[in-house]
């Protein structure tokens, strides 16, 4: 069974992990609040600030509501000078922007190049299960030979395409999709299968928000580059094609020396003395950010936030520092006007260390006319729920597995062949989780709120509604959900990748 065989590589691995006091939830809340271990590049690395900072292309429909990707490997300068193979969708890294309306289905066509199973998942989409991108629901490379599969009698497999629908029955978000590939989701998203896909609607493109240029996604990933440029990742088998893993010292995560912004190490980009509205993707494996956007005489410029996950808070929240977990994407506006041209505003990472403090830089080029605004009022678009038909407990930790240890949810690793949980279509509920340390806990089809943390209000930055949550090590957070999408199987897992390949995930089947 393939589930011994992945737990047997990680058993060596975390009996390591144990000796070195770090596989317990109590030992892990007595170290510093990171998750992972870091890889340090053997090329030279360029300055901050000089690379422009690239905008992924916005994909063209080839018919009303229908897109086609091609996942295939690419050669790409990454770095400046040097050329780095990745898996991509499209020939880029991130893959292209897909634009739609709120409520007018689309149909993406993938076509599999690689020299590994795919899955795509649309992170955030309401979406019919046959479309939600299942981890055992594989589209298998012309030819592949099965040589690592989990039994699941319901996988639905395809070979070289399919066919993934989306309704966009929901509110106007930022949204991303992702490989989703059972047991190899880390490393496929390290070579570079994340895109964005933004759902928009009249509403909000009357609230008078910046737009056009001086509105920017800013997918933020970290990557390591070996000696000869290519991607450095700890995988225990290289191919990807048959045992699942990373090296011993990276099992709770893996972080990666260089900070990217749209593929970018470190950009710049030329902005106006004007608001912009920055849409902000934490798409790294492991990482969390808390950022600040810094002046170069040293003043802390306020993030505006008026979105979360799911879309446009009721009202703006106002930050001077704003923490991002794994795949968490938050909207902000920040006003650039008291910034005399020719200065700089730069992004920076609280939790960083060295390189990894600095992520991006604004360098203001002109005064410019400014008839943007961020309106009091933002949204009365919110799903009113009942009172929930049950609360629930789970558990998010190091555990022990068949074969050695592993992450686990409630004490079980993953296995697609059980049902975890099971809610029926309407029910609203309370969901009380638990973290050993941090976890990034993402719930697949339902968006939710955030009721409290360790028994006291929610956060700043948790309003509005969310599909992940960024659980702190010993922390206990409440969410509620109304469970109105579709019928199916689906899942709640962690998005620390690294965790989610190692048994952190569990089945939700709506019926």
């Amino acid at each position: 069974m393939r589930e011994l065989s992945r737990r047997g590589v990680l058993g060596g691995a975390f009996g390591l992990l144990a000796a070195t006091g770090l596989a317990t939830a109590a030992s892990f809340a007595r170290r510093p609040p990171v998750t992972g271990a870091e890889l340090r590049s053997a090329v030279p690395l360029p300055p901050p600030y000089e690379v422009p900072l690239p905008v992924p292309e916005v994909l063209e429909p080839v018919a009303p509501g229908r897109y086609e990707i091609t996942q295939r490997v690419a050669d790409l300068e990454i770095l400046p000078g040097i050329r780095t193979p990745m898996w991509t969708y499209g020939g880029t890294f991130p893959g292209p922007t897909i634009e739609s309306r709120r409520g007018r289905p689309v149909t993406v066509t993938h076509r599999n190049e690689l020299p590994v199973p795919t899955v795509v998942h649309l992170h955030g989409g309401r979406t019919p299960a046959a479309s939600d991108g299942y981890p055992t629901d594989l589209v298998l490379p012309p030819g592949w030979r099965d040589h690592h599969a989990m039994p699941d009698p319901r996988a639905v497999r395809s070979e070289g395409t399919r066919d993934y629908t989306f309704p966009l029955d929901q509110r106007p978000a930022l949204l991303w999709y992702h490989d989703h590939r059972m047991d190899f989701t880390a490393p496929a998203l390290w070579r570079g299968l994340a895109g964005l896909h933004i759902v928009r609607d009249d509403a909000e493109e009357a609230l008078g928000l910046p737009a056009g240029a001086r509105e920017l996604p800013l997918v933020l990933t970290d990557r390591a580059f070996a000696a000869d440029g290519t991607l450095d990742y700890p995988s225990v088998d290289a191919t990807l094609r048959d045992t699942p893993g990373v090296r011993e010292s990276f099992l709770g995560g893996v972080l990666g020396d260089v900070v990217l912004v749209n593929g970018a190490p470190w950009p710049v980009h030329e902005a106006d003395a004007a608001r912009y509205r920055l849409r902000l993707l934490n798409a790294s494996n492991a990482r969390h950010y808390e950022l600040e956007a810094v002046t170069d005489d040293g003043r802390r410029l306020p993030l505006v936030q008026i979105g979360a996950d799911q879309g446009l808070l009721a009202a703006p929240v106002t930050h001077l520092s704003l923490p991002i977990a794994p795949a968490e994407r938050y909207d902000v506006v920040v006003d650039f006007a008291g910034v005399p041209v020719g200065g700089r505003v730069r992004l920076l990472d609280r939790l960083g260390t060295g390189r990894t403090t600095d992520v991006m830089a604004f360098r203001i080029a002109r005064r410019a006319a400014d008839d943007s605004r961020v309106p009091p009022v933002l949204s009365t678009d919110s799903p009113s729920w009942g009172s929930p038909a049950r609360v629930r407990e789970f558990s998010f930790s190091a555990g022990q597995l068949p074969g050695g240890h592993g992450w686990v949810i409630g004490g079980r690793p993953f296995d697609p062949a059980r049902t975890d949980v099971t809610v029926r279509l309407g029910d609203v509920e309370v969901w009380r989780l638990v973290a050993d340390v941090h976890h990034p806990v993402h719930l697949h089809l339902a968006a939710f709120r955030v009721r409290s943390r360790g028994g006291r209000a929610p956060l700043p930055h948790d309003g509005g509604l969310k599909d992940t949550i960024a659980l702190r090590p010993g922390e206990a957070a409440e969410i509620v959900t109304r469970f109105d999408g579709y019928r199916g199987r689906y899942l709640f897992h962690c998005h620390n990748a690294e965790h989610e390949d190692m048994g952190m995930m569990a089945n939700l089947e709506i019926v």
